[in-house]
């Protein structure tokens, strides 16, 4: 009996032809993370400043971190699909927490710094080399309760797609 085995036959997972991307559980889970706090953004942008900013839909800082969203329900989809021992898991943990810290800390300062500096440049004379330097990009960053309210967004997203796929 010569059987002949390639390399599809030895994966240990190997996706039938059943199978498709939409039905990734990790992959699903983060985009859609990701998607659902980005639109929020349109409406805590609206409670906090009485106008709506479509501009929110794509643009980086604000209420809730659509970055700590996506990491955590990645790492959540991971835990619940792989289990909490997996490589996998301690991997997408440590990004989290990478990408939490980074929102929170440097980024969230960068952005205070471009604030200062953009009041600076507001200040100089017309004639100074720098009076028409386009202004910096101060919504960079989250503050802890923007980071926090993200990570809770992506691990209750990433459960309830786990519920429904």
């Amino acid at each position: 009996m010569d059987e002949v085995l390639t390399a599809k036959d030895m994966l240990p997972n190997s996706p039938s032809s059943s199978s498709s991307i939409g039905r990734n559980l990790p992959l699903v889970s983060a985009f859609l993370a990701f998607s659902i706090a980005q639109f929020l953004k349109l409406f805590t942008t609206w409670f906090k400043e009485k106008r709506w900013d479509s501009r929110r839909l794509f643009g980086s800082g604000g209420m809730p971190s659509s970055h700590s969203a996506t990491v955590t329900a990645l790492a959540m989809a991971i835990g619940l699909q792989e289990g909490s021992d997996s490589s996998s898991f301690a991997l997408a943990v440590i990004l989290a927490l990478v990408v939490m810290y980074d929102a929170s800390g440097v980024r969230l300062h960068a952005g205070r710094q471009a604030e200062v500096l953009n009041q600076i440049v507001c200040e100089f004379p017309p004639e100074h080399p720098l009076s028409t330097v386009r202004p910096l990009r101060e919504l960079l960053g989250h503050t802890p309760l923007q980071v926090c309210a993200g990570a809770v967004l992506g691990a209750v997203v990433s459960y309830l797609v786990r519920n429904s796929l």
